[in-house]
């Protein structure tokens, strides 16, 4: 059975102080949550004081962004190998704002995949349609797309390893949320390709995630659904209370 993976995306918000408060309200307020995976995926300038605090902790962290070079002139960039310095485990790539402010491409996100696996960090990676591609019924299509390109070469093993988010573009920070139906079809479009490409007992092994909107009021329904197994939190991540609350309507 697949284990239920929350993890809340914290964007640009909390300075390194306001870090250390959250995460030390969480650890009190999660210590005793069984059946789960917590993980938070604060800046960058918080990642090694979020990684102290974790340590002997039910909470995981992850990086938000990564780049896929080993070292060199690439100004403002961080390595796989900088994150998995400062403590992360997973490392988010392919999100909608990276992919729709600064140029993320199902090209890039292949590379970044590959050079966080090359030094076993766990990608989180993104897929999701626009509201016009939604409307013009290319969900399917664009998704496909984004898994055949983004996977591309990406074995057996390795796929494994991935944790797969389905983020419809038009449901993040938009206050709406796809329904539970909704996701699930997309969820399961995933896990039926997955079926199809690799293999059946893959398909069953490969957690895929929903992301955009998530809040307590809506995680328990959302997290009823058979290949939905847990959830990318925006907003939600950065209040302690509301934050614990989702993880426990989730469970």
């Amino acid at each position: 059975m697949r284990k239920l993976f929350i993890a809340g995306n914290w964007k640009m918000n909390k300075t390194i102080s306001e870090t250390v408060e959250l995460v030390n309200s969480l650890k009190r307020e999660v210590s005793d949550i069984e059946g789960v995976d917590i993980v938070i995926c604060p800046g960058f300038t918080s990642l090694s004081e979020a990684a102290d605090l974790v340590i002997d902790s039910n909470i995981g962290l992850g990086a938000q962004n990564v780049y896929w070079q080993e070292k060199g002139a690439f100004t403002g960039e961080v390595s796989p190998m900088m994150l998995k310095d400062a403590g992360c485990k997973y490392v988010i790539i392919g999100h909608s704002e990276r992919r729709k402010y600064f140029g993320e491409t199902n090209d890039t996100v292949l590379k970044k995949i590959n050079a966080v696996q090359s030094v076993r960090l766990i990608p989180i990676v993104c897929v999701g349609e626009t509201l016009e591609e939604r409307d013009n019924k290319k969900t399917i299509e664009v998704i496909e797309k984004q898994l055949q390109d983004g996977f591309k070469g990406i074995n057996e093993d390795n796929l494994e390893k991935i944790i797969i988010a389905y983020e419809p573009v038009w449901a993040i920070g938009t206050g709406k949320t796809a329904t539970p139906e909704q996701a699930e079809e997309i969820h399961k479009f995933i896990r039926d390709w997955i079926q199809e490409k690799y293999s059946l007992d893959l398909s069953e092994e490969v957690r895929i995630i929903y992301g955009g909107s998530v809040k307590a009021s809506n995680a328990k329904e959302l997290m009823s659904q058979k290949n939905i197994d847990g959830a990318l939190v925006g907003g939600a991540s950065l209040e302690s209370q509301l934050f614990v609350e989702l993880i426990k309507n989730s469970l």
